[in-house]
């Protein structure tokens, strides 16, 4: 028992000292922007084990230098509430759960009139194989812009109930330490907009051919819309889907309230 109570006791040792580091780091940033993200430095080593050279483009700016119309189509994209939640949108958190759970109802009842009408049959020549397997939903996750920076900044890319935790500590801690204004500005010095585009001004030199200052708001939005799979987008920039959707997210910046 004593071993056990001992190594229980360096568990949770490690575990404040890490949180601890947490806290110094974010502290930090009150003053000195982040040089390079977990996100980043993974990506930097996925590339780096391919043998490819990795172009990196990115250049920090402060938040007044940010095109205003990119500050608003990112929050209507992304988090429309992130001017008032405190860094959880519950509700957001309790639509995107549900709907999850009734999509994989509704795959499981797929699966089971695939399976019903296709039963797998013994012959004398040879087995019937089991019907195919019913694609999975794409699951949604309801994530605040304040998540997404903390998992970018500090965590990895497993979905585990232990670095769901952790992610949660991260963001109430991001708000309760830095103002909404720093919060966005180092979201969007660092968020991916394609391979090895990081940031507002990489990605408005890389699609536009212009500072980040100067993005339009249709530029803007095309540029919110690539958040969620910016590498898949980067290979379709004139897509139905991109031009649909920034038109929607264009008509709806003066909405979105900025912190």
């Amino acid at each position: 028992m004593k071993p056990f109570l001992r190594w229980l006791s360096l568990v949770a040792v490690a575990m404040l000292l890490l949180q601890l580091f947490f806290v110094v780091r974010v502290v930090a940033m009150l003053v000195i922007d982040p040089q390079s993200t977990a996100f980043q430095r993974s990506e930097a080593w996925r590339v780096a084990t391919q043998k490819d050279a990795l172009r990196w483009r990115q250049q920090w700016l402060p938040y007044d230098k940010i095109s205003s119309h990119l500050k608003r189509a990112v929050i209507a994209s992304e988090d429309d509430g992130f001017a008032n939640h405190d860094g959880v949108d519950w509700n957001a958190l309790e639509k995107a759960w549900e709907k999850n759970a009734k999509a994989e109802e509704q795959a499981a009842r797929a699966q089971a009139r695939l399976d019903a009408r296709n039963p797998p049959r013994v012959t004398a020549n040879a087995a019937r194989p089991p019907a195919k397997a019913v694609k999975a939903p794409k699951v949604v996750g309801g994530s605040t812009i304040t998540q997404q920076l903390a998992k970018n900044l500090f965590l990895s890319g497993e979905r585990t109930m232990l670095r769901k935790g952790q992610e949660f500590f991260l963001t109430l801690l991001l708000e309760a330490v830095l103002s909404k204004e720093r919060i966005l500005e180092i979201y969007l010095n660092n968020v991916e907009w394609g391979e090895g585009v990081f940031g507002a001004e990489a990605a408005a030199q890389h699609y536009f051919r212009k500072p980040a200052a100067k993005l339009s708001s249709y530029e803007a939005a095309r540029l919110a819309v690539m958040l969620p799979r910016p590498k898949y987008f980067e290979k379709l920039p004139n897509s139905s889907y991109v031009a649909g959707r920034a038109a929607s997210i264009a008509r709806r910046l003066q909405g979105a309230e900025l912190p």
